[in-house]
């Protein structure tokens, strides 16, 4: 009950904030859809010059797509902390943090909640049932509860990569950048993983499993288990804790080596 109240008094101040300057609450929003038009547009354009992409047409890669923006929409909104390094370590902010009982990544994710980007998670459920009906898919009710459990674990793994870079800055005493090429990497996941090379396939389902945010579990109800897609979906949430386990163990221990500001 503590940390649910606790997320309530943060959710009304930013709330009482976005009042304050409601242009700049629907411009964020804008700002958002229209990056994610401009992925769509693209895909689109591609099929313009060819009828698949590695065997998979144009609708199955929209669906794919709109998979994708679903668990990235929302693990943006409750992991917006991609100025923590200067913010929380170069000014010192940190140290307030771990003044208080709260679970110091707790505080950082509520300090900086991001809910305009929930906007891009609705586009994406809109364009999947678009072309869940121009695939002729057969609804079941287990899909909507699958669709559930992906999403959970592919936020888990959203969440589990990105706190395990974050908490580099308690290793290191300056920004490193990686976190916006790792930004960059996850929009692969959107992609079937079989238009790339052997080695990139096996780090976008193993090493980075950004394949498991998209395309292998959109592939489950596409019914695609070429390579096994379909079946491997089911391990989503598996991963998701595993890597998400991997990513609170390291930041736990970037927590106990922080000295302070002026360390």
């Amino acid at each position: 009950m503590f940390y649910w109240s606790l997320a309530v008094e943060y959710m009304k101040n930013y709330v009482k904030t976005k009042l304050t300057y409601r242009a700049d609450f629907w411009v964020e929003v804008l700002s958002d859809l229209l990056f994610q038009a401009v992925n769509l547009i693209f895909i689109l354009v591609v099929f313009q010059h060819t009828p698949t992409l590695g065997g998979w047409t144009e609708a199955e890669v929209v669906f794919v797509y709109g998979f994708f923006m679903v668990p990235s929409g929302i693990f943006s909104t409750f992991f917006n902390i991609w100025n923590f390094s200067e913010r929380y370590i170069v000014k010192g902010e940190m140290d307030r943090i771990l003044t208080r009982p709260a679970y110091n990544l707790y505080q950082v994710l509520l300090e900086n909640l991001d809910p305009p980007s929930l906007f891009g998670s609705l586009v994406g459920l809109v364009i999947m049932v678009l072309s869940w009906g121009q695939l002729d898919l057969t609804f079941h009710l287990t899909d909507a509860l699958m669709m559930v459990v992906f999403t959970i674990g592919a936020v888990m793994i959203y969440a589990g990569i990105f706190t395990s870079l974050t908490a580099i800055s308690f290793y290191s005493d300056a920004p490193t950048g990686i976190l916006p090429l790792m930004y960059n990497i996850s929009s692969y996941g959107r992609y079937p993983v079989n238009i790339y090379n052997k080695v990139i396939r096996f780090m976008l389902t193993w090493l980075l499993p950004f394949a498991f945010v998209g395309v292998i579990p959109a592939s489950y109800f596409l019914g695609r288990n070429e390579t096994g897609l379909s079946d491997l979906a089911l391990y989503t949430p598996l991963m998701g804790v595993i890597v998400l386990g991997i990513g609170l163990f390291i930041w736990n221990h970037g927590v106990k080596r922080y000295r302070g500001a002026g360390s």
